[in-house]
């Protein structure tokens, strides 16, 4: 296994093959023992711990619960395509400093960004959209796709 070298904005980062195989590790079960995984990956559980407190410093990966939003009563979930006029990075961080939105991402295609927004309900949904997205300067149009059944949600991929 090769070492990377690129973090989600894009700047350069090398994690050697141990690294990954830690991530690896977590992402197959984030509460496994520091321990088992330096079996797994032959090093120390101290310097398993020290490396992943570093990953964590460094912003390459999170440890966290993934829950199911209906189950913790969030009944609305949608994804929003926004056009914007002017300087998309500054509708982004706004977008990304509401609490509904879970995921933005700038992107190349029909829109310029792309907003996952989890709401209680219909009418908490309306308000996110219409009177904070919508109303933000930049915006010039969204179209929403509003989920109407999870089939599948994992963040697996491991590192390859």
């Amino acid at each position: 296994m090769a070492s990377r070298s690129a973090d989600s904005s894009g700047s350069s980062q090398t994690i050697d093959t141990v690294s990954l195989a830690i991530i690896e590790q977590l992402q197959e079960d984030g509460r496994r023992p520091y321990a088992a995984i330096g079996k797994a990956v032959g090093l120390s559980e101290a310097a398993v711990r020290q490396r992943v407190q570093k990953l964590i410093d460094q912003g390459v990966m999170q440890i966290v619960a993934v829950t199911d939003p209906l189950t913790v009563g969030f009944r609305r979930q949608a994804m929003v395509g926004i056009n914007v006029e002017g300087d998309t990075e500054s509708v982004a961080d706004a977008l990304a400093a509401m609490d509904e939105c879970e995921y933005v991402v700038m992107t190349a295609g029909s829109f310029d960004l792309m907003v996952e927004i989890v709401c209680e309900d219909d009418d908490h949904l309306l308000r996110v959209i219409n009177k904070r997205i919508r109303a933000l300067p930049g915006v010039r149009s969204t179209e929403s796709f509003v989920y109407l059944k999870l089939k599948k949600q994992t963040y697996m991929w491991g590192t390859r």
